[in-house]
């Protein structure tokens, strides 16, 4: 896709991103029934609402890609792993934000190609922000009624350090580790809008030590590279999508410079003399993780054979178990307290 191609689509996507954001808003306006998903997350009209509508915008662009959002039925996402590019979609990201009425909601959208998110809209319809961005072109903002205007990350490090964290998710890692970074203000905040927060220079830091899922990110970390920031896992890795068996993403941190060396202020004061041999291990683990993920390609593939031999696929995940294990023991000795 060529720049111009890409700043089309991106604007075609930002149109769906307002349609579905009148659909959330017409309900969230007026009192709404709260169901419970299997893992105890809310639900509202509003998620399923947003989801349609999203699902036939972008089922009706050029070029036809498949779309995954967070309340697709699994029957409709069952080959994603030979997806190659794709919409990747939280149709109502902070339904806990939503369901408070707090206004700290948002519609994500993100392209997925070859793993990595290269185009983003993050819409907060209450707050009536709008963020977008794509690796190609920058990264924009545009607040309601005002001109959009080109956003990058905040290269100046002054004290206070300005980082944010979930509103509604209680982080006890991300507690105890900031207070070694000296000076800092902590600011909570719901859905994507902490990354976003990022990208046009309000805040430097996002670290996050607990359980989020694919369509939680992609969005934001789209508009926040694009801005010139960065998301990366624990072991200096960006975030990457579509590479596993499940939805979830590892423990990583978002930050808006990347000349400064956040991962292993967070290392270092993990309270054990464990530098120098952690980074050692760094290479070793991301073989680890190439070999992982290309059993695990290797076992979906063999999955789908219609001469399914049993023998190879059992020895497969033997061994993807395997490196599985080792992978966690390393990563338990290069941050050992890091989730204490």
């Amino acid at each position: 896709m060529n720049s111009k191609f890409k700043k089309n689509l991106l604007e075609e996507v930002i149109e769906i991103a307002r349609t579905a954001s009148k659909s959330i808003m017409a309900i969230y306006e007026k009192d709404f029934a709260i169901e419970l998903k299997n893992d105890g997350s809310p639900l509202t009209k509003a998620d399923e609402s947003s989801h349609h509508i999203i699902q036939e915008g972008l089922t009706n662009l050029k070029p036809h890609l498949p779309v995954l959002s967070e309340e697709s039925p699994e029957k409709e996402v069952r080959d994603r792993r030979n997806w190659k590019s794709y919409w990747l979609v939280d149709p109502l990201d902070g339904t806990k934000e939503f369901v408070k009425r707090n206004g700290e909601f948002t519609v994500n959208i993100a392209l997925i190609e070859g793993n990595r998110a290269t185009l983003g809209v993050v819409l907060a319809p209450a707050l009536q922000i709008e963020y977008s961005g794509s690796i190609e072109l920058g990264a924009w903002r545009q607040y309601k009624n005002q001109d959009k205007i080109k956003i990058n990350t905040s290269l100046v490090h002054d004290r206070p350090i300005r980082i944010v964290g979930s509103r509604s998710h209680t982080d006890t890692a991300l507690d105890k580790h900031i207070k070694t970074l000296g000076d800092y203000q902590l600011k909570k905040i719901g859905s994507s809008i902490k990354t976003c927060y990022i990208a046009d220079g309000q805040a430097d830091l996002y670290p996050r030590f607990g359980p989020t899922s694919e369509w939680d990110t992609a969005a934001a970390q789209a508009i926040l590279e694009s801005a010139g920031g960065s998301m990366i896992d624990l072991f200096d890795q960006p975030l990457r999508y579509n590479t596993k068996d499940d939805f979830l993403n590892p423990n990583f941190i978002a930050f808006g410079n990347p000349h400064l060396s956040w991962l292993q202020s967070f290392i270092k004061n993990s309270g054990k003399k464990i530098e120098t041999e952690a980074f050692k291990n760094v290479e070793k683990l991301k073989a680890l993780r190439v070999t992982h993920q290309d059993l695990d390609q290797a076992i979906s593939r063999l999955k789908n054979d219609p001469d399914l031999d049993q023998i190879t696929l059992k020895r497969l995940k033997k061994r993807k178990l395997l490196v599985k294990d080792m992978i966690a023991r390393l990563e338990s000795d290069l941050i050992p307290d890091i989730n204490a």
